[in-house]
């Protein structure tokens, strides 16, 4: 129901900061936002009913203009560096009152949410936005209150968005005209400058992933499934990677595609709704997530409509390599109700090789399980952050690091200790290049991938032959049903096999020489478990 403007609401939203506004839409459905968004000419309407909106110059994340405000109680915390950037909390309120300013007059849409499906462990959040597109896709992506709940609810974090204003950082103490700031003794996120709506999710995320490592849960950038012998997978993966076109399986129940906690007696999900990229979409190869872009509900960021029809094009980048679809989870067919499982049988770490030589999938023993999880290998795909244009090889750590407020040790201790304590069958998935490097190979095709997931799920690869890669030290299977053999051992992919030789030294010097920032932090197990270049 829409709660416009009542004096408690407005007095709600006085107490973080925001003023003399003509009105807030406080907790609408779908459709009163849907007329906002079409009314206020925000979005247009496609066939088959999903809304598409543009996001303009932002059409992914600005990993440069996130700051953490640097005060006493998390000074000692946070992992500071090129990922977490201070500012002073002066410089915060002066921006906070800038944007109170901004919004002085004009109307803003309000969503009281939950992040984290387990009661034990989840946090009210209340999500502010200057338009309604926006405040549809928090209510997609986070988890709704029922009617209780929302009667009683007290947020312990509040997002403010205000994609318009721009920032001026002479003045304002920022990188650009855009900005993401958290500020952990305020409980307040700010936002602005960029209307790409993934910065919200995002900002809930690194969130999460503060406050929870001192409660004993492993916050993950992962996806998760349960299989019939209510077998959990979980998925990490940067984005790009297939977390969610991976665990979105016909054959298994999705607890959710990205972000998750691992606690003392199960896996569960932070969000209510999925964020899938929707380039190239194929309704053969990822027939759920398809059907997603044909529903009413459905947000689709910067995907081109056809002016005429409104039919959508898919396969048309003009506006970004990273169209979006943000959709809630029961628009998947085999969903968890719950968004709990229990804890996982299985840990599938995915990184899409840019060099083409690792091997489409590697049995990882836990000392190795560590060392990949810190060195996080991946490809930056197109169009996920602004300013990358194609794959780029490079190492996020726990595959995440812009969204992991805390030094990187914390989380691999807490992996290390689960998987001592649970234990879980560990693998390396390259859904990246094969019979080459990007530009020359091919993307591995879906089907492969899939096929060796279900074998690795099914137990049929964990006690298979196998044999050591001799370039990363890595237990590859000799075969895999519906597998060709040779794909399953990446040099014979390649036409040059010398070449091959040479880059995969070249990428085990990159291990190499990355991981020596963690050998501190790593006892002598894991560092003889991880990738040595030849000398």
């Amino acid at each position: 129901m829409d709660q416009l403007s009542s004096t408690s609401n407005m007095a709600a939203l006085n107490a973080v900061g925001l003023f003399n506004l003509k009105a807030a839409h406080w907790n609408l459905s779908v459709a009163p936002l849907y007329e906002q968004a079409l009314m206020r000419g925000e979005v247009v309407l496609a066939k088959d009913g999903p809304i598409v909106a543009l996001t303009g110059q932002h059409t992914g994340r600005s990993p440069n203009d996130k700051f953490i405000v640097d005060e006493p109680a998390c000074h000692d915390e946070i992992w500071w560096g090129s990922v977490n950037k201070p500012i002073s909390p002066e410089a915060f309120d002066r921006l906070l009152g800038r944007v109170s300013a901004f919004l002085q007059g004009r109307e803003v849409f309000v969503q009281d949410l939950f992040a984290g499906a387990d009661p034990n462990y989840r946090i009210p959040v209340r999500v502010v936005t200057q338009k309604a597109w926006h405040s549809l896709f928090a209510r997609n992506m986070f988890i709704r209150p029922n009617l209780y709940e929302q009667r009683h609810f007290v947020p312990q974090f509040t997002v403010i968005q205000a994609p318009d204003f721009k920032a001026v950082p002479e003045r304002d103490g920022t990188n650009s005209d855009a900005f993401i700031l958290v500020n952990f003794a305020r409980r307040l996120v700010l936002i602005g400058g960029t209307a790409y709506a993934g910065e919200i999710k995002k900002s809930i995320f690194s969130i999460m992933n503060y406050l929870l490592p001192p409660q004993g849960v492993l916050p993950m950038h992962c996806s998760a499934n349960i299989g019939k012998r209510d077998d959990v997978a979980i998925f990490f993966g940067l984005s790009g990677t297939g977390k969610t076109t991976l665990s979105a399986d016909g054959s298994r129940t999705l607890i959710g595609d990205d972000e998750h906690g691992w606690g003392s007696t199960s896996v569960f999900n932070f969000e209510g709704g999925c964020y899938a990229k929707v380039i190239r979409l194929s309704a053969d190869a990822e027939p759920e997530i398809f059907a997603t872009t044909r529903r009413f509900g459905t947000v689709l960021e910067n995907v081109v409509i056809n002016d005429l029809t409104r039919a959508l094009d898919l396969d048309d980048d003009r506006h970004t390599e990273n169209t979006r679809a943000c959709y809630p989870l029961d628009f998947i067919s085999n969903v968890s109700a719950t968004g709990i499982g229990a804890l996982p049988d299985n840990i599938i770490m995915l990184t899409a090789d840019a060099f083409g030589v690792l091997p489409p999938i590697s049995k990882l023993s836990p000392e190795q399980a560590m060392y990949h999880f810190l060195s996080g290998y991946t490809a930056r795909v197109a169009g996920t952050e602004r300013g990358v244009h194609e794959p780029q090889a490079t190492f996020s750590t726990c595959f995440g690091a812009p969204f992991m407020p805390r030094h990187p040790s914390v989380y691999a201790k807490l992996l290390g200790e689960k998987i001592a304590n649970h234990g879980a069958n560990c693998w390396l998935v390259n859904t990246g290049w094969s019979g080459g490097a990007y530009g020359t190979g091919q993307r591995m095709k879906i089907g492969y991938t899939r096929a060796l997931i279900r074998a690795a799920l099914e137990q049929n690869l964990a006690a298979a032959p196998h044999r050591r890669d001799p370039n990363f030290g890595l237990l590859v299977p000799e075969s895999c049903a519906d597998v060709p053999s040779e794909v399953l051992q990446p040099k014979n992919t390649w036409a040059d096999k010398r070449a091959y030789d040479e880059t995969a030294q070249v990428l085990a010097k990159r291990f190499e020489a990355n991981f020596k920032q963690f050998a501190d932090h790593v006892d002598d197990r894991v560092l003889n478990a991880g990738i040595k270049a030849a000398a």
